[in-house]
């Protein structure tokens, strides 16, 4: 081989080499775009990662036709003037503002009233308890009278203190440092940031026994939405847990997030967390709300043309579960044509060509190939709503009370420690399961053993 001919091997083998490159460089180019396009509509990254370039609000549910704002028979929530009101401030007329004519004397004819609702001006209220000690003749001894369970030190704290704090403190996540300053600026309290963190702690450890109670509750029940999500603790990623319905909610904080719950029976909701499918005795349910948003982006960002059939699709099956039971054909038809849709998505993409292949493990595959892959395995999953009447489309429940934590993080950023971290799940799955039944959540935490909080025990 003469050395032109060894010439056009050599750049033929670095033109090769170039292609192969630009060939990687294009499928990352492609890969970081679909990134960049990612945001909380169309996919399960969190809306407050979207910063200023949030999207426009776009709902997935289909257009229902009502106009917008309260529904006939809808019950207003404004002031009401009430029968009974705390104090009466009555304004005399002495004189006609036209003409100076003076009325003093006249009788009243009428009167309108006008209420004004507004909190009386914060005091500290001090009570002191005065024990009375007595000679005893028949035993020689003096004896003194039994202080209540609330004034048991010279000085402390009372019950309304400590509620209030364990309320602002846990349900409402202000720090102890802030929260020690609003005491001191609104009602002349001083309290420090120590005793705010103990009246926490006493507080879940009171509670802790009605939070197995709720555990056991959601064990049994029919339906349970599933949901997880990061929180660090101690500077260490761990998982806070949830499990919960329209009744109840149990979080526990784990340090993996593979450690489920266990002892589970009926039908879970999830988001297709590949361990969820580890535990027995279950029925499995997947989250139509996730599918609509991976949906959304195929077909914004990716241009699929099966993800907009498919989206709609669920969206129809989703209003007709909304309307109450479907009937038997009606499912069998959505299925067909589901199962029509599924098999577009894998054609499309088994046309496509393959994606380069790395060193180590399986065959990468596209975002919409793994979608249309997941809707054809886990059909019945995905589609169980349409048979089981409650069965909801979506995990909304356990994402709405996995939220707090985010709200929490925003605040504090995370815990110290893992028995802080264990305290507000113990507290906030009290808050949370409390509210669910309607009970006020400041006399509930005032008195967690009264009758409000029995329907746990039922």
């Amino acid at each position: 081989m003469d050395e032109k001919d060894r010439r056009i091997e050599e750049l033929e083998t670095a033109l090769a080499a170039r292609d192969e490159l630009i060939a990687k460089l294009l499928v990352r180019i492609e890969e970081l775009e679909r990134r960049l396009g990612l945001n909380s509509k169309n996919s399960s990254k969190a809306p407050s990662s979207d910063g200023l370039k949030k999207p426009s609000p776009q709902s997935l549910r289909e257009k229902s036709g009502k106009a917008s704002g309260g529904q006939a028979g809808h019950k207003g929530g404004t002031l009401k003037q009430v029968a009974q009101p705390d104090e009466i401030v009555t304004h005399v007329i002495k004189s006609c503002p036209r003409c100076a004519t003076d009325l003093e004397p006249g009788a009243v004819i009428g009167i309108r009233k006008r209420q004004v609702f507004d909190i009386p001006e914060p005091r500290m209220q001090v009570t002191e308890h005065r024990a009375q000690i007595k000679h005893c003749h028949g035993c020689d001894l003096q004896v003194m009278a039994d202080f209540p369970q609330q004034a048991l030190a010279p000085v402390q704290y009372g019950p309304r203190v400590k509620a209030l704090s364990v309320y602002l403190h846990q349900q409402q996540m202000i720090p102890e440092d802030r929260l020690e300053t609003l005491f001191q600026d609104v009602f002349a309290l001083p309290i420090s940031a120590t005793t705010i963190a103990s009246n926490s702690t006493g507080f879940a450890e009171q509670v802790t026994p009605l939070t197995h109670i709720i555990l056991e509750n959601l064990r049994k029940a029919p339906v349970k939405n599933l949901d997880e999500s990061g929180l660090r603790v101690a500077a260490k990623l761990h998982w806070l847990h949830v499990m919960s319905n329209d009744e109840w909610t149990y979080y526990r904080v784990a340090e993996k997030r593979g450690d489920l719950p266990q002892g589970l029976t009926g039908t879970i909701m999830h988001d297709h967390f590949k361990p969820y499918y580890t535990l027995k005795d279950v029925t499995h349910a997947l989250c139509g709300a996730h599918h609509l948003r991976e949906l959304k982006r195929l077909e914004e960002i990716e241009k699929e043309p099966w993800a907009k059939l498919m989206s709609r699709l669920l969206k129809l099956a989703c209003h007709q579960a909304n309307q109450g039971a479907v009937p038997a054909a009606r499912v069998a038809r959505i299925e067909r044509i589901y199962d029509r849709i599924v098999e577009q998505g894998m054609s499309f993409h088994e046309k496509q060509a393959p994606l380069t292949r790395g060193l180590r493990g399986r065959q990468k595959r596209r975002p919409g190939h793994n979608l249309a892959i997941r809707l054809h395995d886990y059909k019945q999953d995905a589609l169980r709503f349409l048979s089981h009447a409650n069965v909801p489309f979506t995990n909304n429940q356990a994402e709405q009370d996995v939220r707090m934590i985010k709200v929490k993080q925003k605040i504090s950023g995370g815990f110290r420690t893992l028995t802080g971290a264990q305290i507000f799940a113990t507290t906030r799955t009290f808050f949370s399961s409390m509210r669910k039944q309607g009970i006020n959540l400041f006399q509930a935490i005032l008195n967690p053993d009264s009758q409000n909080c029995s329907r746990a025990h039922a």
